[in-house]
């Protein structure tokens, strides 16, 4: 496994990087992102209502879930993380520094996230709680009337998570009255053009309409050295959800971002649900042989579970 270690991670924090890297993917390049910041981001529309589990409505879910299937990292925003964490201290954690609700629309305002978290607090948290952070996130907004604040603001917060020796994942959705086509493969492109020069580890984009291996590549291509993950969107049948995320790694994509396809689900399904994730992303499986291990009819490889 070779590691793109940054010249902005300082010699002093190298061992920490690569250590926390190895953590955050499994010892591989790619990354297996478990989504819990949608508490914030959705409110309660995604973890009550037809179709969701009883249990999901419950915080605690999410850190049951994480800390019993194979993840890379959960995401999640501190204050979370610090009421739940004391009880769940095997997961690899990545702290999500700003949110926001989704009430106002972003047709009535272009979106800016305010910071919750700062990287110093972040690495003070780590420090007295012994938790394994292994890196924090962020959400840009190309296309917002605010994008320059947020560019300004997230490439420092990248400086500072590599001067910690911390992984840096940063999403990024196109958004804003200027945005008209916010799923259109030619702009992702340029968006993850945006999260190269930035200098992120790894960027979470939303999949392109129809896409195709020329589109999706010409996405991967643009990242360059930064790992380029979908998000899982809404809650699709797992068959189909798990022969898209084929069709993604096949193409060029370095893991995936899934939060409601897994958290949505009882916990013993959301196991098996993860189970199956981590079989496509960490070890190549085929989408039909993940979707049996999905099943419980085929039993993932046991290297993959050594957690």
């Amino acid at each position: 496994m070779k590691i793109n270690i940054p010249l902005s991670v300082p010699s002093h924090a190298k061992a920490d990087y690569i250590k926390n890297f190895k953590r955050a993917t499994n010892h591989t390049s790619r990354l297996m992102l478990f989504a819990g910041d949608q508490k914030i981001e959705h409110l309660n529309d995604d973890f009550h209502g037809k179709d969701i589990t009883s249990d999901d409505n419950n915080p605690e879910h999410l850190f049951q879930i994480a800390s019993q299937s194979n993840i890379g990292v959960f995401a999640a925003q501190l204050g979370l993380i610090a009421n739940y964490a004391n009880d769940y201290r095997h997961v690899n954690y990545l702290v999500k520094l700003n949110s926001k609700t989704n009430i106002i629309a972003d047709s009535k305002k272009d979106p800016l996230n305010a910071l919750l978290s700062t990287i110093d607090q972040v690495v003070e948290f780590k420090k007295h709680s012994r938790l394994s952070i292994v890196g924090v996130g962020y959400t840009l907004y190309p296309g917002s009337e605010f994008e320059n604040q947020m560019l300004a603001e997230v490439g420092k917060l990248i400086y500072e998570a590599h001067k910690h020796g911390l992984v840096f994942v940063l999403w990024v959705y196109l958004r804003g009255k200027a945005i008209t086509k916010p799923k259109d493969a030619h702009l992702l492109a340029g968006a993850a053009g945006i999260a190269a020069s930035l200098g992120a580890d790894f960027v979470k984009l939303t999949y392109p309409d129809t896409p195709t291996k020329e589109k999706v590549q010409e996405i991967v291509n643009a990242a360059g050295r930064t790992g380029v993950v979908f998000s899982g969107g809404e809650s699709v049948d797992p068959k189909k959800f798990l022969k898209t995320l084929s069709d993604q790694i096949k193409y060029g994509a370095r893991g995936s971002a899934t939060g409601r396809n897994i958290h949505q689900k009882p916990l013993d399904t959301a196991k098996k649900m993860v189970n199956a994730i981590s079989a496509v992303v960490l070890a190549n499986e085929s989408a039909e042989d993940a979707h049996q291990i999905f099943l419980g009819k085929k039993k993932a490889k046991k290297a993959l579970f050594n957690f």
